[in-house]
């Protein structure tokens, strides 16, 4: 684990979806405006379409973040590919649409940055949407480019993914916070990095992931005092909707 860590330049600032505050999440659009305000690393979450494809989509559902309805899904990429996901957000993002991980992945090497892909598959699609996400990776991001994080909730997702590219990316134990028993089982994932959400974290609990050799990401911090606190602390990044409130840390 300590090797793979130490090769793994993750900086203090990682926009979330690209940068959510202002700009349509999970977008080019989202991630070129999170490189704008300073942020060298994004976050973003990939899902799959009914045909397979894996896109860059947050949500179960189409409604919020598009003008469609329905559940991604069941949904085949050329359905999406017709929708708007920008004017949901601000009129000025019109015509913006759900891109492709492996469109995505052309943008962030472009713009030279690194990025925590989050698996976020729907119900009973955890092991395709891993396998999908970490194929793309191999056929679309060069070794010799940074090496990213893949993240998720679904530990089904985190141990396909660790299956299929444990030389691709550092793999990211994610949890809202930290529960018992999670040392034993992020060793047994193959992860490297930790990531929790800031609200119910503690001093005492940065150190022990730290302590136990892992990189730690906290999200989703949008106030520069927490930031910092949370840095000081001994984090190794804070994720931010809002980058360019944040830059400088």
């Amino acid at each position: 684990m300590t090797s793979l860590v130490t090769k793994v330049h993750v900086p203090r600032l990682v926009g979330h979806r690209g940068a959510k505050a202002s700009a349509p999440e999970n977008t080019l659009a989202g991630i070129r405006r999170a490189r704008e305000e300073g942020a060298a690393w994004v976050e973003f979450d990939v899902k799959l379409t009914a045909d397979g494809h894996p896109i860059l989509m947050h949500d179960d559902t189409l409604d919020r973040t598009t003008d469609g309805r329905g559940l991604v899904a069941a949904a085949s990429l050329e359905d999406i590919r017709r929708l708007d996901a920008g004017t949901r957000f601000s009129p000025a993002f019109r015509g913006e649409r759900v891109p492709l991980l492996s469109e995505a992945l052309g943008v962030l090497a472009e713009l030279d940055m690194g990025f925590n892909l989050e698996i976020k598959p729907c119900k009973g699609r955890e092991v395709e949407t891993a396998q999908a996400a970490m194929a793309t990776l191999a056929a679309h991001w060069p070794m010799h480019r940074p090496i990213p994080i893949v993240s998720s909730f679904s530990q089904d997702s985190l141990a396909a993914a660790r299956g299929d590219g444990p030389d691709r990316a550092m793999f990211g134990y994610l949890a809202d916070a930290l529960p018992a028993g999670w040392k034993d089982e992020a060793v047994r994932l193959g992860c490297q990095s930790v990531h929790l959400g800031w609200r119910n974290l503690t001093r005492r609990q940065v150190s022990a992931v730290k302590q136990a050799g892992f990189l730690l990401l906290v999200w989703t911090v949008n106030e520069l005092p927490r930031a910092r606190e949370l840095l000081e602390w001994g984090a190794d990044a804070v994720i931010s909707d809002c980058p360019a409130a944040l830059v400088g840390l």
